[in-house]
């Protein structure tokens, strides 16, 4: 039961990890991120009100759970078109892996708006983002990470901790099936995209059919299929576990762009990357870190009481 649950978690994040791979042909054949999106989060509200009524979930809310619904789905429409917006100004791998920062922003959330205990763990976890920033932001000769695209992948990652945090404290959001609420969340982004148009993001569609195809790739690959295995495995195996293998979305992201979009990488931002997953993924199993660091502290006490004696 818990291979299906790795399993699951594996194919969650690996098929997010898909999304610069349908995007920047689009953008390649006219589209704008905003359209993209647009289409995209569409094309995924027949497919999961077709699997909410299939496993006999209703798709009705109450009225005090519309508006928290509502800007949950405004905070992941904002979070995507930021980072969709950033494969514009940088290379696709290093935006998916600075995204990858979120579980970092939403343990500092939890610490400084929930009174979270301090981990040093966190700690760990900062220096180590803070050396994997510092990486990607000074590449090699002949690479460059636009300031622009940075700003663009925090705020997508910043946009997508509050959404996290926000699922998980509000009280209104616990009982809603999880297909409704994904329901409501991709209509709510939806309507944020329409109404982005008449302020200035032009409305652009597919001229080939290959388009399209990517746009219905979008749909299912990083939206209904990433976020249905997601809550599949969460019921299986956990919620760390999961988060654990979210640490294939950069992975699969930059493994796309090098061998699928032909973008360049130097050895320096894959250094990077590691870093900034390996912090993410030190949040994600810091309770288990802790503890064996405090196993060792309680060690180093009679270690060198036992050196005094020998001395003696």
């Amino acid at each position: 039961m818990k291979l299906k649950g790795f399993l699951l978690a594996a194919i969650a994040a690996a098929t997010y990890g898909t999304n610069p791979a349908f995007a920047l042909p689009l953008y390649a054949d006219g589209m704008n991120a905003n359209s993209t999106l647009l289409f995209r989060y569409a094309l995924g509200l027949p497919i999961l009100a077709a699997m909410a009524f299939y496993r006999g979930r209703n798709l009705r809310l109450r009225a005090s759970q519309i508006f928290p619904v509502t800007l949950l789905g405004i905070l992941m429409a904002i979070s995507s078109l930021s980072l969709f917006e950033s494969y514009n100004y940088m290379n696709s791998g290093v935006a998916s892996t600075l995204l990858f920062l979120y579980p970092v922003m939403v343990a500092i959330i939890m610490v400084i708006g929930f009174n979270e205990k301090f981990k040093l763990t966190t700690g760990i976890c900062l220096l180590l983002m803070t050396g994997g920033l510092a990486l990607l932001m000074h590449p090699g000769e002949g690479f460059a990470v636009s300031l622009t695209g940075f700003l663009l992948v925090m705020i997508s990652a910043l946009t997508y901790a509050v959404f996290i945090v926000m699922t998980n404290v509000n009280r209104e959001l616990r009982g809603i099936p999880t297909l409704t609420l994904m329901f409501y969340e991709l209509l709510a982004g939806t309507l944020f995209y329409i109404l982005l148009i008449p302020l200035g993001f032009e409305l652009t569609v597919p001229v080939h059919c290959a388009g399209w195809i990517n746009l219905g790739a979008l749909a299912i690959l990083p939206t209904v299929l990433s976020l249905s295995c997601t809550t599949m495995a969460i019921q299986i195996i956990g919620p760390t576990p999961t988060a654990i293998f979210g640490a294939l979305e950069p992975v699969t992201a930059v493994v796309l762009s090098i061998t699928f979009l032909n973008q360049p990488m130097s050895a320096q931002e894959l250094f990077g990357g590691v870093l900034i997953v390996a912090a993410t993924s030190l949040v994600v199993i810091g309770n288990k870190v802790d503890s064996i660091i405090l196993r060792v502290r309680k060690m180093f006490p009679s270690l060198r009481h036992g050196v005094h004696r020998r001395q003696d």
